[in-house]
């Protein structure tokens, strides 16, 4: 267990920034997916909710392994996502809330998982189960103080802010807590790519 989260500990450690692309053509996410890599974002997540969705997974799977990039299945919510998943060239899965069964899933076939929370209960099945990095979601609905909350029962736990993040918002809740935040659209944004390069290039 220790490795898988000592996994996500270098995966974030270039830019505390996860980018989400979610509804695009395969090509179009392969596109942003290079924008995103060629503004030092390491870590990139394509939610799999349709066949489209896994079409354009397996086409950034591929591009990322031309660059030596890794990229995560999100919306990972059954242990049948899981096997899709990893047939489909992901690193790591993701989801929306804390399943026992899939978190265990994804470990077995040895892909870090990184599982939803919203409450103090979440977070600590989460940790009981081994996990030291989680998703807090929706973070925009939690707020910034929910984060700041969370440090003191949680000392040892990293929350990726997913939900509502972008550049203009992103420092705030950095230093409000999160470790890491999750951003959807602003990949097709010049601008907010690079106030999200002068947020941690900064750092």
């Amino acid at each position: 267990m220790e490795t898988m989260n000592t996994w996500f500990d270098q995966a974030f450690s270039p830019a505390p920034v996860m980018a989400i692309l979610r509804g695009f053509s395969p090509a179009r996410t392969v596109e942003l997916a290079h924008r995103g890599w060629d503004a030092g974002l390491t870590c990139i997540e394509v939610p799999i909710q349709s066949p489209a969705a896994v079409a354009a997974l397996v086409a950034v799977a591929h591009a990322a392994r031309e660059r030596g990039m890794t990229v995560g299945a999100g919306t990972v919510v059954t242990p049948e996502h899981v096997v899709t998943a990893r047939e489909s060239g992901a690193s790591f899965t993701v989801a929306p809330g804390f399943d026992p069964a899939v978190a265990q899933a994804s470990m077995d076939a040895g892909m870090p998982h990184l599982p939803g929370v919203a409450t103090g209960t979440d977070v600590q099945n989460a940790a009981s189960f081994g996990l030291g990095w989680v998703k807090a979601f929706p973070a925009s609905v939690l707020g910034p103080d929910w984060f700041s909350a969370m440090k003191g029962p949680f000392p040892s736990m990293r929350f990726v802010a997913t939900g509502g993040m972008n550049a203009r918002n992103a420092a705030q809740y950095l230093g409000a807590g999160a470790h890491v935040v999750a951003v959807g659209s602003a990949l097709e944004d010049d601008t907010q790519i690079e106030l999200l390069t002068d947020l941690f290039v900064s750092r």
